[in-house]
């Protein structure tokens, strides 16, 4: 079996959408299994996402010329450490912009990275043309439809409105009640280390509420995993 270096861009063209979170599941995921993980925050004036994991990301403005080469360059490194971009809706044309001027998916498949488009959904019509946009400049680019039910719920009609989008799998992000979903809120706070060790001053609610949210996000990344090593078996193919 030949496995691929994956590149994770979470990215939606909207605000509050979910993607910072992610983003950090994501990362916090491959860390509760020991695995290196490297990220990078496009956001220059608030990077969240950095902030969580300062040895483990980096801040890019994609606006400057430095600061794309350190992104893309990095990006297309064929390692085996999973990377992961967190696009800052106001980031989000000119990433893309960037992807198809230099050619980074055609590049990345040459050298052996797989680049993974976390595409936020909303109720918003415009969401639903950008991803369509997507799809149809790089028709063999994977696509993983994220609903962020806290963030942009999609209410009653979610699976018809899921079934809109140009992708075959989902992630559901659960909402949180608005007092555990603050807890995400402190600057120390472990995702990973939450499962093993959690803090000993966090309330038992909290941390039970944390632990059955996380629990199945983390499911679906596996299976994600699972699946995406299976397709890339060479005996299946």
């Amino acid at each position: 079996m030949s496995r691929r270096t994956l590149v994770f861009v979470a990215c939606s063209p909207h605000p509050r959408s979910g993607v910072s979170t992610t983003a950090r599941l994501l990362t916090d995921f491959y860390l509760s299994r020991s695995t290196e993980v490297e990220g990078f925050d496009t956001d220059p004036h608030a990077p969240r996402y950095h902030e969580l994991f300062p040895d483990r990301t980096r801040v890019i403005d994609t606006a400057d010329i430095r600061g794309q080469i350190s992104l893309f360059d990095r990006l297309l490194v064929d390692d085996g450490i999973p990377k992961i971009v967190d696009v800052w809706q106001r980031a989000y044309d000119r990433f893309f912009k960037t992807v198809k001027e230099i050619g980074f998916v055609e590049e990345a498949h040459m050298r052996g990275v797989e680049p993974i488009i976390l595409f936020h959904v909303d109720q918003t019509d415009s969401s639903l043309a950008s991803a369509q946009s997507l799809s149809a400049a790089w028709r063999n680019l994977a696509m993983v439809v994220v609903q962020n039910e806290g963030a942009a719920p999609l209410g009653a009609y979610a699976h018809e409105t899921l079934g809109h989008y140009p992708s075959t799998r989902k992630f559901v992000i659960g909402a949180l009640d608005g007092a555990v979903a603050k807890s995400l809120e402190q600057p120390n706070l472990s995702l990973s280390r939450l499962l093993v060790s959690p803090p000993p001053e966090m309330s038992i609610v909290v941390r039970a509420a944390l632990k059955a949210w996380i629990a199945p996000i983390f499911t679906q990344f596996r299976s994600f995993e699972l699946r995406h090593d299976l397709d890339g078996a060479q005996f299946l193919k």
